[in-house]
């Protein structure tokens, strides 16, 4: 469903509507936890910041004013709660990788792609402000520059130069390493 097939329903659920509010959620619960996967990680923390977002979502689903799509709006607030509960837990680190594992691929692979991700995270969270958000939105959700533009409030020629910048540093991180790690980006 898109953004354009459901403006009643944000209205319903604005309107305190709690039916309208759980099929609106239902619609859009896979996107925001999939970000919020792909933001921190792990499972357990991607459950903590996707019920982060819908609690925020309930409180501030009336501060929607049909600006922008709901999805560029949803994705900016699944952002700002990730980065507050990253903030929160910054005293709690990951050292166990038996956290990192998904069930659905095999052990080798599960553990190799848990490491290249945690790699890749821990790259992007030591690079300015807003670059992780941007590799996210493009790369992860598959959102075109411009999307990912509309997103982050800025314009598509920044976004363009961030992953530019992203890519510079992964090939920078390479040359310096004895050339195993090979991130996709």
């Amino acid at each position: 469903m898109t953004d354009a097939d459901h403006p009643t329903l944000i209205r319903h659920a604005q309107a305190g509507d709690g039916a309208a509010f759980a099929q609106l959620l239902a619609q859009h619960y896979d996107t925001m936890f999939r970000f919020a996967y792909r933001w921190c990680g792990h499972r357990s923390d991607a459950e903590d910041i996707t019920q982060l977002a819908c609690i925020k979502l309930a409180q501030s689903i009336a501060q929607f004013r049909f600006e922008a799509a709901f999805s560029s709006w949803l994705y900016r607030l699944v952002i700002n709660c990730a980065k507050d509960w990253h903030k929160s837990q910054q005293r709690h680190q990951h050292d166990n990788i038996d956290n990192w594992i998904e069930p659905e691929q095999a052990p080798d692979q599960r553990a190799e792609n848990s490491i290249y991700l945690q790699q890749l995270l821990h790259l992007l969270d030591h690079m300015a402000e807003g670059f992780k958000e941007t590799a996210l939105l493009v790369h992860g959700e598959g959102l075109s520059h411009a999307e990912a533009a509309e997103v982050l409030h800025l314009k598509e020629s920044t976004v363009s130069w961030r992953l530019h910048e992203i890519r510079k540093q992964l090939q920078r991180r390479q040359q310096d390493s004895d050339g195993s790690w090979e991130p996709s980006l």
